[in-house]
């Protein structure tokens, strides 16, 4: 019986602790390992990219296309990275529980077992066997009826907090590797992404000259600008592709009166050159700009004794920034307290900001696509504003505007049945 306790799943108690060093070592070398075959798969990735670029230069709906399905599956891909670490981070909770338990009872556990070992090594006198020393048996029976009673119940408790020690372990072991491919599938992903953008970027149609001379001419509009809505009133004015969003959403407004799945469809062209549908007409069609979480809602109290007028989001470090509607790029640069600034105009009279990212990866009179890779977060908060949210993580902030007035984004945003049906 003290060999079976001693032994529960296969692990003695006292190895429980001596095996962490050796799991750390065992992980190390697996690192080294995976960090080996990064570097040597790294030439074969690139000569699969380079071939699969070649085949989609010149085609720009085909390069849509695989931006989005791309920018689809980083999306995918960080969400169940989330979900992993959450499932990871509740087992290190569990397997610590499990370790203060044990400590908390390793005098009891040692009396246990030094207990279990003296009835084995000097066994009951049985009463049958020597009935000239029956006081004697009768006392050792009296003693076995009240301790083995504690003795099982002790064993018993032992046994299934090793078991469930030993579980967890495993459990832990399988996730951790789950999240290694995880993340390596996500490193694979975003290269993709960075050669497609690339590639985008040196198809696009306006001349270097004509993009350099309007992005200094916005530059100058920022600098001059005091505030977000008096850009905007600059913007729409100066910016040639403000104009264009203009003429583009007169054409938009003549598709109105189209039912759910034709709006759908026309979400889903990837070589459409001006918005598929008004933006008026896009609620509870557009995806979230990020994944994560809401740490500010709109409305909600800004602690200078206003209310938000966008909506903060804590993400990934270096999560995937996404535009949530059809529109073009009217600015693209740091602004006052903003960091980098982005705002799309859906046409209609409705802009999008987009501000705390590390990296805008568009540039100024580009036409976006709902779901398009527009930006990365960096490692931390960019955003002066954010100090008072109390994380150490990215934060995307994201506001609609109306005619320069900000509006509630919550209707817009898709339902999972919606996203699910734009694939």
């Amino acid at each position: 019986m003290v060999a079976a306790v001693w032994l529960v799943c296969g692990v003695p108690l006292a190895a429980q602790t001596a095996a962490d060093p050796k799991d750390a070592a065992a992980q190390h070398q697996q690192r080294i390992e995976e960090l080996d075959a990064d570097i040597k798969g790294s030439k074969a990735e690139q000569e699969r990219l380079a071939s699969e670029i070649a085949d989609l230069k010149g085609d720009r709906t085909k390069l849509n296309a695989a931006l989005l399905d791309t920018a689809k599956k980083v999306r995918d891909v960080e969400g169940k990275l989330d979900a992993s670490e959450q499932r990871l981070l509740q087992l290190n909770r569990e397997a610590s529980d499990i370790r203060e338990s044990l400590d908390a009872r390793r005098s009891v556990l040692a009396e246990v077992l030094g207990g279990l070992v003296r009835l084995g090594r000097r066994p009951p006198p049985a009463l049958l066997v020597r009935p000239d020393d029956a006081l004697k048996s009768v006392r050792s029976a009296m003693l076995l009826g009240a301790v083995l009673p504690e003795l099982k119940a002790e064993t018993e408790m032992l046994a299934t907090e090793l078991a469930a020690q030993e579980r967890v372990r495993q459990e832990s072991a399988r996730e951790r590797d789950a999240l290694a491919e995880l993340k390596d599938s996500l490193a694979g992903e975003r290269r993709r992404t960075a050669a497609l953008i690339d590639e985008r970027q040196k198809s696009l149609d306006a001349s270097e000259a004509a993009l350099q001379s309007e992005q200094q001419h916005a530059d100058a509009l920022a600098a001059e600008a005091s505030n977000v809505r008096d850009l905007l009133a600059r913007v729409e004015t100066e910016i040639t592709a403000a104009r264009k969003a203009a003429e583009a959403a007169k054409a938009a407004q003549n598709k109105a009166g189209q039912g759910p799945a034709d709006r759908l469809a026309a979400l889903q062209d990837p070589g459409r050159l001006t918005p598929g549908i008004a933006f008026a007409d896009a609620k509870g069609l557009l995806p979230l700009p990020a994944g994560g979480t809401v740490l500010k809602a709109f409305g909600a109290d800004d602690g200078y004794g206003g209310q938000e007028k966008g909506v903060s989001f804590g993400t990934r470090t270096e999560a995937q920034v996404t535009a949530p509607s059809d529109g073009w790029v009217v600015y693209a640069g740091p602004f006052r307290s903003y960091g980098q600034l982005l705002i799309i105009n859906a046409g209609g009279g409705y802009h999008i900001l987009l501000a705390g990212m590390d990296k805008i990866t568009v540039e100024l009179g580009q036409f976006v696509l709902s779901g398009e890779p527009v930006a990365v977060m960096g490692q931390g908060p960019q955003l002066v504003s954010s100090v008072g949210l109390g994380t150490a993580q990215p934060i995307l902030y994201v506001e609609f505007r109306k005619d320069g007035n900000s509006i509630d984004p919550t209707p817009w945003w898709a339902t999972s049945e919606s996203e699910k049906a734009r694939g």
